[in-house]
């Protein structure tokens, strides 16, 4: 599988020696699946795809910019994503990508009233569905996010929520998934990331309630088999 990285945004240089940048934490998250080549476009640079099906599917990075922002990459990703909707090309948006794929389909992505969504969440899953692996009935993943959707596009369906973030996983159709959560963020770059911005983007009290959560494993594994079950539609 050719699987396109549409990187949004490039890790802070200060924090760079921990993880590498956002594309090389999503090939250490693929590493274990040799059949997938990760192929990153810098489209936060302005490098864009010259056509959906040169990837066989589609990933997106998370980034600090909001999708409500008015930046011409995001206006083209934007117009990108309802591109590989129409033509049915499998794609997964992470956090941003998350957000921006509700919004360019129609939906709503707002400041959330519950302030900063922060560290690792667990968010249940509805049962059913055939792309999350058998057993699974929860997943804890790292969360990095000031706003979420509020509002899903027509036809789209919750498959994972949690009281903080009620729109957590979704789907549209069988092509299109977002996730909020950053399975690619391990505790080491997620301690670094919330203590560069404690005290000053995030509120002291959200940043010591989100380092205490890094005591919890995240669900790495069962997250990527469940992101390569619904790109390859099984």
């Amino acid at each position: 599988m050719k699987l396109g990285l549409l990187v949004c945004d490039h890790v802070s240089a200060d924090l760079l020696p921990i993880a590498g940048d956002y594309d090389a934490m999503f090939r250490r998250l693929f590493a274990a699946h040799p059949e997938v080549e990760v192929v990153a476009y810098d489209v936060v640079g302005g490098e864009m795809p010259d056509a959906a099906v040169e990837c066989d599917a589609w990933l997106t990075t998370g980034s600090r910019r909001s999708v409500n922002d008015d930046a011409p990459w995001i206006r083209k990703l934007e117009a990108f994503v309802r591109q590989l909707f129409r033509e049915e090309v499998p794609f997964v948006g992470v956090c941003f990508g998350h957000q921006l794929l509700a919004k360019a389909l129609g939906g709503e992505v707002s400041v959330s009233p519950r302030g900063w969504g922060l560290g690792i969440k667990e968010v249940a899953l509805r049962p059913g569905e055939l792309f999350i692996p058998a057993g699974v009935e929860s997943l804890s993943i790292f969360n990095s996010h000031s706003e979420q959707v509020t509002a899903l596009p027509e036809g789209a369906e919750v498959v994972g929520w949690n009281e903080h973030c009620p729109v957590s996983v979704f789907t549209l159709g069988e092509t299109m998934l977002g996730i909020q959560g950053h399975p690619e963020i391990g505790a080491d770059y997620g301690r670094a990331l919330i203590e560069s911005r404690r005290g000053g983007l995030v509120p002291e009290d959200v940043a010591v309630e989100a380092l205490s959560s890094l005591e919890v494993s995240a669900d790495t594994e069962a997250a990527v088999e469940m992101i390569l079950s619904f790109l390859r539609g099984t």
